[in-house]
């Protein structure tokens, strides 16, 4: 997959493409469709999508609690899994921001980029103060010769598959139900990062990871499929991590402490994701070490359990 961030200069082979334009947070099950109508309408044209980075309302709402599902490389590499070719991931900026509906149809769509199909969501809003809606991004592609499809929003049980319908799934603890609307497991991706090595001092060395930028999910212990994306131990493994700010030892910071079975191998470096398949305990506070390590060995047998039975 191509990674394109200038619609003003444009080689020509990057140029006629179907492309799907949207924020994509988490890529879920809605967006799949709105990905594969792009594919459909012009079969014989590159797959693209349209994004921004940074998301247009961290932009305008920088100080904002974290609300992302994903950071921009692993959005990346869930729509290179989907097929997509190109990927217009152009800068939200002042400039851009400030394009009234039309402008940005003609300048970034039609001359700038010269997308032959443009597929959006039935609730797309674009162009200056969210002033442009679907119907005006039909009317302004038949003005300026290319295809627009409007694709329904997509529901699960009698609610709207949404970004925010996730997080709130996340945030109550049921990555299960999270999982049924992205269509996935919902993944944390990142480095590896050095921690205090408490882990390893207790019998289960940790993978530390930053969820710096992105909407926490109920802090507590989880069953975990983890992918290591590149190094010497590249592969899938079943884990257990925990996601929090460890109160028995005082943290501040949250983070993701990934423990994975039956592994030995130094992960700094290297890239992890790690799937939440199963909420299984909250953050707990003991009398001791001895306390928490027999809680530890609970949760992996578990977590062991749940995830053999996948």
């Amino acid at each position: 997959m191509q990674i394109i961030r200038d619609f003003q200069y444009i080689e020509p082979e990057n140029r006629g493409a179907s492309v799907a334009i949207g924020n994509f947070d988490g890529v879920h099950i809605g967006h799949q469709s709105v990905i594969e109508l792009a594919r459909n309408a012009a079969p014989d044209a590159p797959l693209g999508v349209m994004t921004f980075e940074p998301h247009p309302r961290e932009y305008f709402a920088p100080d904002a609690p974290p609300f992302r599902l994903m950071r921009g490389n692993a959005r990346a590499h869930r729509l290179e899994k989907l097929g997509v070719r190109k990927l217009y991931e152009l800068p939200f900026n002042a400039a851009l921001a400030g394009l009234t509906p039309e402008d940005f149809t003609r300048n970034v769509i039609c001359n700038g980029l010269g997308l032959s199909h443009v597929v959006v969501g039935a609730d797309f809003c674009f162009g200056k103060g969210r002033s442009g809606t679907a119907d005006d991004l039909v009317r302004f592609g038949q003005k300026m010769g290319f295809g627009v499809t409007v694709a329904p929003l997509m529901q699960r049980s009698e609610n709207v598959v949404s970004s925010t319908a996730i997080r709130t799934a996340l945030t109550e603890g049921r990555p299960g139900d999270a999982a049924t609307m992205l269509g996935h497991w919902h993944r944390i991706e990142g480095l590896v990062i050095g921690g205090e090595q408490r882990g390893r001092e207790l019998g289960f060395p940790t993978a530390n990871m930053s969820i710096e930028g992105l909407h926490p999910p109920k802090f507590g212990v989880y069953a975990v499929l983890v992918d290591v994306l590149d190094g010497p131990h590249q592969g899938s493994y079943h884990g257990a991590a925990s996601v929090g700010t460890r109160p028995m030892f005082q943290g501040e910071v949250p983070n993701i402490e990934t423990f994975l079975f039956d592994f030995s191998g130094d992960l700094y470096g290297a890239t992890l994701s790690v799937g939440l398949v199963d909420y299984l305990r909250p953050e707990m506070t003991f009398d001791g070490l001895g306390g928490l390590i027999a809680q530890m060995n609970a949760d992996c047998d578990k977590a062991r359990t749940l995830l053999g039975a996948l």
